[in-house]
């Protein structure tokens, strides 16, 4: 398993890559928009992590802006944390014989979630391309939030 990012999500594009890049010292190595999804994932790296972080190697920040505005309360500002397995399946298992709740199955062989026993969500994503779709998992329900 190897740790990927922190996501927390931001109401000002602007004011936080002020904070973080201006302020802080961080880096943007990536951003995404997603029109369909209507929503811009922008990567930052610290700057003793920036040349790894470009080649997702080193840790990242994950600052995420839904376009459509929503007021974050109770932490919801804060998403997840993101862990690469090497396989999704193997471990989503391993975790549901060991009595944790797959809160949002891996149907598509490549994300799972999972919540810790003080309710912070994980990210689980399969090492590589997806793995072929298999049940359980392509008709398991959601469970839960995530």
């Amino acid at each position: 398993m190897r740790y990927l990012h922190t996501m927390v999500r931001v109401a000002d594009v602007d004011a936080s890559l002020d904070f973080y890049c201006n302020k802080l010292g961080m880096t943007e190595v990536r951003r995404i928009e997603s029109e369909a999804g209507k929503f811009t994932l922008i990567f930052l790296a610290a700057s003793e992590d920036e040349a790894s972080g470009r080649d997702r190697q080193a840790p990242l920040l994950e600052l995420t802006y839904n376009w459509d505005p929503e007021d974050y309360t109770g932490g919801r500002n804060f998403g997840h944390l993101a862990y690469e397995v090497d396989d999704i399946y193997a471990t989503c298992q391993k975790l549901m014989d060991n009595g944790v709740t797959i809160n949002r199955p891996p149907r598509d062989g490549r994300m799972a979630f999972v919540k810790s026993p003080d309710g912070i969500s994980i990210e689980l994503l399969q090492k590589g391309d997806a793995l072929a779709k298999a049940e359980p998992w392509a008709s398991m329900e959601n469970t839960g939030n995530w």
